[in-house]
Protein backbone atom coordinates (compact mmCIF):
# COMPACT_ATOMS: atom_id res chain seq x y z
CA UNK A 1 0.00 0.00 0.00
CA UNK A 2 1.32 3.44 -0.91
CA UNK A 3 1.65 6.42 1.44
CA UNK A 4 -0.90 8.26 -0.71
CA UNK A 5 -3.45 5.47 -0.21
CA UNK A 6 -2.75 5.47 3.53
CA UNK A 7 -3.28 9.25 3.76
CA UNK A 8 -6.41 9.10 1.59
CA UNK A 9 -8.04 6.35 3.65
CA UNK A 10 -6.99 8.02 6.90
CA UNK A 11 -8.58 11.25 5.68
CA UNK A 12 -11.80 9.46 4.71
CA UNK A 13 -11.91 7.63 8.03
CA UNK A 14 -11.22 10.76 10.10
CA UNK A 15 -13.89 12.80 8.34
CA UNK A 16 -16.59 10.19 7.87
CA UNK A 17 -16.27 8.45 11.26
CA UNK A 18 -17.49 11.52 13.16
CA UNK A 19 -19.40 13.63 10.69
CA UNK A 20 -22.78 11.93 10.18
CA UNK A 21 -22.01 10.67 6.66
CA UNK A 22 -20.98 7.01 7.28
CA UNK A 23 -17.30 6.08 7.36
CA UNK A 24 -18.11 2.48 6.37
CA UNK A 25 -20.03 3.69 3.33
CA UNK A 26 -17.27 6.03 2.20
CA UNK A 27 -14.53 3.46 2.73
CA UNK A 28 -16.57 0.89 0.80
CA UNK A 29 -17.03 3.33 -2.09
CA UNK A 30 -13.31 4.21 -2.06
CA UNK A 31 -12.32 0.55 -2.05
CA UNK A 32 -14.86 -0.83 -4.51
CA UNK A 33 -15.39 2.03 -6.96
CA UNK A 34 -11.94 3.67 -6.84
CA UNK A 35 -10.04 0.40 -7.10
CA UNK A 36 -8.50 0.44 -3.61
CA UNK A 37 -10.06 -2.80 -2.37
CA UNK A 38 -7.05 -5.00 -3.12
CA UNK A 39 -4.60 -2.66 -1.39
CA UNK A 40 -6.17 -2.30 2.06
CA UNK A 41 -5.08 -4.92 4.63
CA UNK A 42 -7.50 -5.80 7.42
CA UNK A 43 -4.90 -4.83 10.02
CA UNK A 44 -4.75 -1.30 8.61
CA UNK A 45 -8.54 -1.01 8.82
CA UNK A 46 -8.33 -1.92 12.52
CA UNK A 47 -5.61 0.68 13.07
CA UNK A 48 -7.66 3.38 11.33
CA UNK A 49 -10.52 2.86 13.78
CA UNK A 50 -8.10 3.00 16.70
CA UNK A 51 -6.81 6.30 15.28
CA UNK A 52 -10.26 7.84 15.38
CA UNK A 53 -10.75 6.40 18.87
CA UNK A 54 -7.72 8.43 19.96
CA UNK A 55 -9.51 11.51 18.65
CA UNK A 56 -12.49 10.77 20.93
CA UNK A 57 -10.18 10.43 23.94
CA UNK A 58 -8.52 13.75 23.10
CA UNK A 59 -11.82 15.60 22.61
CA UNK A 60 -13.61 14.17 25.67
CA UNK A 61 -10.70 13.51 28.01
CA UNK A 62 -12.34 15.31 30.95
CA UNK A 63 -15.56 13.30 30.60
CA UNK A 64 -13.57 10.07 30.38
CA UNK A 65 -11.53 10.94 33.48
CA UNK A 66 -14.73 11.75 35.41
CA UNK A 67 -16.31 8.44 34.37
CA UNK A 68 -13.22 6.42 35.34
CA UNK A 69 -13.15 8.11 38.73
CA UNK A 70 -16.87 7.53 39.26
CA UNK A 71 -16.54 3.89 38.18
CA UNK A 72 -14.14 3.16 41.01
CA UNK A 73 -16.18 5.29 43.42
CA UNK A 74 -19.25 3.30 42.43
CA UNK A 75 -17.47 0.01 43.08
CA UNK A 76 -16.52 1.32 46.52
CA UNK A 77 -20.10 2.40 47.25
CA UNK A 78 -21.41 -1.04 46.26
CA UNK A 79 -18.81 -2.74 48.47
CA UNK A 80 -19.88 -0.61 51.43
CA UNK A 81 -23.60 -0.75 50.67
CA UNK A 82 -23.87 2.96 49.97
CA UNK A 83 -26.21 4.58 47.44
CA UNK A 84 -25.50 8.28 46.82
CA UNK A 85 -28.55 10.47 46.22
CA UNK A 86 -28.66 11.90 43.68
CA UNK A 87 -26.41 9.66 41.59
CA UNK A 88 -23.40 11.69 40.31
CA UNK A 89 -23.86 12.71 36.63
CA UNK A 90 -20.70 10.92 35.48
CA UNK A 91 -21.89 7.70 37.14
CA UNK A 92 -25.30 7.99 35.46
CA UNK A 93 -23.47 8.54 32.17
CA UNK A 94 -21.58 5.26 32.65
CA UNK A 95 -24.84 3.40 33.25
CA UNK A 96 -26.47 4.99 30.20
CA UNK A 97 -23.51 4.02 28.00
CA UNK A 98 -23.56 0.42 29.30
CA UNK A 99 -27.29 0.13 28.59
CA UNK A 100 -26.92 1.68 25.13
CA UNK A 101 -24.11 -0.74 24.26
CA UNK A 102 -26.17 -3.88 25.01
CA UNK A 103 -28.14 -3.95 21.69
CA UNK A 104 -24.86 -4.49 19.83
CA UNK A 105 -24.70 -8.04 21.22
CA UNK A 106 -27.75 -8.89 19.09
CA UNK A 107 -25.62 -8.19 15.99
CA UNK A 108 -22.77 -10.57 16.92
CA UNK A 109 -24.36 -13.73 15.42
CA UNK A 110 -24.81 -12.02 12.04
CA UNK A 111 -21.69 -9.82 12.14
CA UNK A 112 -20.04 -11.44 9.11
CA UNK A 113 -23.19 -11.15 6.99
CA UNK A 114 -23.55 -7.48 7.91
CA UNK A 115 -19.90 -6.78 7.04
CA UNK A 116 -20.39 -8.58 3.71
CA UNK A 117 -22.87 -5.90 2.65
CA UNK A 118 -19.93 -3.51 2.13
CA UNK A 119 -19.32 -5.15 -1.26
CA UNK A 120 -22.84 -4.31 -2.46
CA UNK A 121 -22.66 -0.78 -3.88
CA UNK A 122 -26.39 -0.63 -4.56
CA UNK A 123 -27.06 -1.33 -0.90
CA UNK A 124 -24.40 1.22 0.18
CA UNK A 125 -25.91 3.92 -2.02
CA UNK A 126 -29.42 3.30 -0.71
CA UNK A 127 -28.17 3.21 2.90
CA UNK A 128 -26.55 6.63 2.46
CA UNK A 129 -29.83 7.98 1.11
CA UNK A 130 -31.58 6.61 4.23
CA UNK A 131 -28.94 8.30 6.42
CA UNK A 132 -29.77 11.56 4.68
CA UNK A 133 -33.46 11.21 5.51
CA UNK A 134 -32.63 10.51 9.16
CA UNK A 135 -30.56 13.69 9.40
CA UNK A 136 -33.25 15.71 7.66
CA UNK A 137 -35.84 14.39 10.11
CA UNK A 138 -33.56 15.31 13.00
CA UNK A 139 -33.67 18.97 11.96
CA UNK A 140 -37.48 18.88 12.05
CA UNK A 141 -37.48 17.56 15.62
CA UNK A 142 -38.07 20.08 18.41
CA UNK A 143 -34.95 20.66 20.49
CA UNK A 144 -34.80 18.52 23.61
CA UNK A 145 -33.60 19.29 27.13
CA UNK A 146 -32.41 15.94 28.51
CA UNK A 147 -28.82 15.32 29.56
CA UNK A 148 -26.96 12.75 31.68
CA UNK A 149 -28.89 13.94 34.77
CA UNK A 150 -32.36 13.41 33.29
CA UNK A 151 -32.08 10.85 30.45
CA UNK A 152 -33.81 7.53 31.22
CA UNK A 153 -32.66 3.96 30.57
CA UNK A 154 -35.29 3.69 27.83
CA UNK A 155 -33.71 6.70 26.12
CA UNK A 156 -30.37 4.88 26.24
CA UNK A 157 -31.97 1.73 24.78
CA UNK A 158 -33.37 3.77 21.87
CA UNK A 159 -29.94 5.22 21.09
CA UNK A 160 -28.38 1.76 21.48
CA UNK A 161 -30.80 0.24 18.98
CA UNK A 162 -29.87 3.03 16.59
CA UNK A 163 -26.18 2.18 17.03
CA UNK A 164 -26.89 -1.51 16.38
CA UNK A 165 -28.71 -0.64 13.16
CA UNK A 166 -25.77 1.55 12.16
CA UNK A 167 -23.47 -1.48 11.98
CA UNK A 168 -24.97 -1.83 8.51
CA UNK A 169 -22.49 -0.30 6.01
CA UNK A 170 -23.71 3.03 4.67
CA UNK A 171 -25.74 3.91 7.76
CA UNK A 172 -23.84 6.51 9.75
CA UNK A 173 -23.20 5.48 13.36
CA UNK A 174 -22.89 9.07 14.56
CA UNK A 175 -25.84 10.17 12.41
CA UNK A 176 -28.07 7.36 13.69
CA UNK A 177 -27.15 7.77 17.37
CA UNK A 178 -27.37 11.57 17.32
CA UNK A 179 -30.74 11.38 15.55
CA UNK A 180 -32.00 8.74 18.01
CA UNK A 181 -30.82 10.91 20.90
CA UNK A 182 -32.62 13.97 19.52
CA UNK A 183 -35.83 11.97 19.08
CA UNK A 184 -35.43 10.73 22.66
CA UNK A 185 -35.41 14.37 23.76
CA UNK A 186 -31.68 14.86 24.32
CA UNK A 187 -30.26 18.35 24.26
CA UNK A 188 -28.35 18.48 20.97
CA UNK A 189 -24.90 19.02 22.41
CA UNK A 190 -25.49 16.12 24.80
CA UNK A 191 -26.72 13.96 21.92
CA UNK A 192 -23.39 14.56 20.15
CA UNK A 193 -21.35 13.98 23.31
CA UNK A 194 -23.24 10.80 24.18
CA UNK A 195 -22.83 9.51 20.62
CA UNK A 196 -19.06 9.89 20.68
CA UNK A 197 -18.58 8.52 24.20
CA UNK A 198 -20.79 5.58 23.21
CA UNK A 199 -18.41 4.89 20.33
CA UNK A 200 -15.59 3.95 22.73
CA UNK A 201 -16.89 0.50 23.80
CA UNK A 202 -18.37 -0.07 20.33
CA UNK A 203 -15.11 0.60 18.48
CA UNK A 204 -13.00 -1.28 21.03
CA UNK A 205 -15.31 -4.29 20.86
CA UNK A 206 -15.40 -4.29 17.06
CA UNK A 207 -11.62 -4.04 16.85
CA UNK A 208 -11.10 -6.88 19.31
CA UNK A 209 -13.36 -9.07 17.17
CA UNK A 210 -11.63 -7.98 13.95
CA UNK A 211 -8.07 -8.17 15.26
CA UNK A 212 -7.97 -11.97 15.25
CA UNK A 213 -8.98 -12.13 11.58
CA UNK A 214 -6.59 -9.30 10.73
CA UNK A 215 -3.62 -11.04 12.36
CA UNK A 216 -4.58 -14.32 10.71
CA UNK A 217 -4.51 -12.56 7.33
CA UNK A 218 -0.96 -11.48 8.15
CA UNK A 219 0.84 -8.23 8.93
CA UNK A 220 3.56 -6.88 6.66
CA UNK A 221 6.03 -5.32 9.10
CA UNK A 222 7.59 -3.23 6.33
CA UNK A 223 4.23 -1.48 5.86
CA UNK A 224 3.85 -0.42 9.51
CA UNK A 225 5.34 3.08 8.97
CA UNK A 226 2.90 3.57 6.08
CA UNK A 227 0.03 2.41 8.29
CA UNK A 228 1.04 4.86 11.03
CA UNK A 229 0.82 7.78 8.60
CA UNK A 230 -2.83 6.92 7.93
CA UNK A 231 -3.53 6.47 11.64
CA UNK A 232 -2.09 9.91 12.47
CA UNK A 233 -4.13 11.51 9.68
CA UNK A 234 -7.30 9.77 10.90
CA UNK A 235 -6.69 10.88 14.50
CA UNK A 236 -5.93 14.54 13.71
CA UNK A 237 -8.71 14.95 11.15
CA UNK A 238 -11.12 13.08 13.42
CA UNK A 239 -10.41 15.44 16.31
CA UNK A 240 -11.02 18.49 14.10
CA UNK A 241 -14.31 16.97 12.88
CA UNK A 242 -15.47 16.39 16.46
CA UNK A 243 -14.83 20.06 17.20
CA UNK A 244 -16.76 21.00 14.05
CA UNK A 245 -19.73 18.81 14.97
CA UNK A 246 -19.85 20.37 18.44
CA UNK A 247 -20.24 23.78 16.78
CA UNK A 248 -22.92 22.45 14.43
CA UNK A 249 -24.79 21.01 17.42
CA UNK A 250 -24.86 24.49 18.96
CA UNK A 251 -26.33 25.84 15.73
CA UNK A 252 -28.82 22.96 15.73
CA UNK A 253 -28.63 22.21 12.01
CA UNK A 254 -27.67 18.84 10.52
CA UNK A 255 -29.59 19.27 7.26
CA UNK A 256 -26.51 20.08 5.19
CA UNK A 257 -25.22 16.58 5.87
CA UNK A 258 -28.54 15.17 4.65
CA UNK A 259 -28.05 16.74 1.22
CA UNK A 260 -24.47 15.48 1.13
CA UNK A 261 -25.53 11.90 1.95
CA UNK A 262 -28.21 12.01 -0.74
CA UNK A 263 -25.67 13.26 -3.29
CA UNK A 264 -23.02 10.63 -2.40
CA UNK A 265 -25.60 7.85 -2.25
CA UNK A 266 -26.93 8.67 -5.69
CA UNK A 267 -23.38 9.08 -7.02
CA UNK A 268 -22.50 5.61 -5.71
CA UNK A 269 -25.51 4.15 -7.52
CA UNK A 270 -24.59 5.92 -10.76
CA UNK A 271 -20.91 4.92 -10.57
CA UNK A 272 -21.92 1.32 -9.87
CA UNK A 273 -24.08 1.29 -13.01
CA UNK A 274 -21.29 2.81 -15.11
CA UNK A 275 -18.69 0.39 -13.73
Amino acid sequence: MSVFTSILLGLIQGIAEFLPISSSGHLAIAQNLLGLNTEVPEFFDVLLHLGTLLAVFAAYWQDIKDMVREFFSGVGDIAHGRTPTPVPPARRLILLIIIATLPLFAILPIRKKVQGLSDNMVFIGLALVVTGFLLYACDLRRKGRKNERTATWMDAVLVGVGQAIATVPGISRSGMTITAGCFAGFERRFAVRFSFLLSIPAVLGANILSLKDALKAGVDASQVPVYLVGVIVAAVVGYLCIRLLKMIADWGRFGAFAYYCWAVGLLALVLNIIK
